[in-house]
């Protein structure tokens, strides 16, 4: 799904994803239309300018994933601004990418984030994964953490680490299938929705350091 205001920009993207072999199965090019017609269309991936004419990309994106927590938003806007890039992905983004993105790395980026992965334009990646350092630090309990297996715990070590689910699949010698199968399994234990998520989680677990002795 598509949701952008400029009518020929929406149309270049859903056609090049057509092209890609996507199917486009609606697109919006206001807020609001947006939210609607998603809860039809039930999209896997929506994509998501952030400036719109009604209610903007961020409360778009927080309402898109609210009302069907596995879909993937990634967003795609002319802005690289950090406010910009931390408010979407707080609001459930899996993704961001900026607008002068070349064709071949939007594609890349869309079937990325329709796998479940973070996908960010070079160098937003770091400045989310800062972010979340910063919020770790808080204070936070644990009386009731799940418990997840060894192999979860392994995946997750290497989802906080940035590596895509090929890679994870390709470290530990496992198919990208069963990758996924411990992601999901994951999501469920902890109650959480995305990747994202996932990795805030993982970070604040101390999981992204190497603790190798």
């Amino acid at each position: 799904m598509v949701v952008d205001d400029h009518p020929m920009w929406r149309d270049a993207v859903a056609r090049d994803l057509a092209e890609a072999g996507h199917e486009v199965v609606a697109t919006a090019g206001d807020g609001r239309t947006a939210v609607r017609v998603a809860a039809a269309a039930r999209p896997q991936v929506a994509i998501v300018d952030l400036q719109l004419p009604d209610i903007g990309g961020v409360e778009v994106t927080r309402q898109l994933v609210a009302a069907d927590p596995p879909v993937r938003v990634l967003v795609l806007s002319a802005s690289g601004e950090q406010q910009d890039v931390l408010e979407a992905v707080k609001a459930g983004a899996t993704g961001y990418l900026l607008k002068s993105a070349a064709r071949e790395e939007f594609l890349d980026a869309v079937a990325r984030a329709g796998q479940g992965d973070a996908v960010f334009t070079p160098g937003l990646a770091g400045l989310v994964l800062g972010e979340y350092r910063r919020l770790a630090a808080a204070p936070r309990r644990d009386d009731d953490a799940p418990r997840l297996t060894e192999r979860e715990t392994e995946v997750l070590r290497l989802v906080a680490k940035g590596l895509t689910y090929k890679q994870i699949a390709q470290r530990l010698v496992l198919s990208h299938r069963t990758v996924q199968n411990h992601v999901q399994n994951t999501l469920g234990k902890l109650q959480l929705h995305n990747r994202v998520e996932l990795v805030r989680y993982a970070i604040e677990k101390g999981l992204d350091r190497d603790d190798e002795r």
